[in-house]
């Protein structure tokens, strides 16, 4: 059976997300059916360098608290490349000479909209220092970079210290990539 929709209405914007109701009739039958649509795509970064180490970033989440995430956010509506180069810029100061797009990706695909793009980035240097670095820190709530060997990357998802989902993913995406499941 295939959903239908009979009615919708937004019942909450902002200039991120927009939410609305849907009157449906699917599997269960009739129904209230909620959907969060995302206004711009994410990205998410998967920096590696020459030692095979991944860069992490730790925030303060207001949802869940303390995180570590790969350096990601959203694409103001920018080409994903473009907003991915900008995010791990502002969030790590750190830029890469080789962009490869290893993914797409759907966030809690039941309840939202919300596309998302994995891009492996290589060939990393210090950027000369950025203006908007510092404030994107202070603004984002990021306590710390590190760099970990991506095996230890590994080891924290499975016990649990990685516990966001996209970054979960966003590593999946790298070891696939690069071969390290075979």
């Amino acid at each position: 059976m295939t959903w239908q929709t009979k009615d919708s209405r937004v019942v909450y914007e902002n200039p991120w997300i927009s939410v609305r109701e849907d009157a449906v009739t699917g599997p269960a039958g009739d129904g209230i059916y909620g959907v969060v649509t995302l206004r711009n795509a994410a990205v998410f970064v998967v920096a590696l360098d020459d030692e095979d180490r991944v860069c992490l970033i730790t925030l303060d989440r207001y949802t869940v608290g303390r995180s570590v995430e790969v350096p990601a956010g959203g694409s103001d509506g920018e080409d994903p490349l473009i907003a991915a180069q900008r995010e791990l810029l502002e969030e790590t100061g750190m830029r890469a000479e080789v962009w490869t797009q290893i993914g797409t990706m759907n966030a809690l695909n039941g309840v939202t909209i919300a596309p998302e793009h994995v891009f492996l980035a290589r060939g990393l240097s210090v950027a000369d220092q950025d203006p908007g670095h510092g404030a994107a820190h202070d603004d984002e709530g990021i306590e710390e970079v590190s760099w970990v060997p991506f095996s230890e990357a590994l080891a924290m998802v499975a016990d649990g210290r990685i516990a966001d989902g996209e970054t979960v993913a966003a590593l999946a995406y790298a070891g696939i990539h690069l071969g390290r499941f075979a």
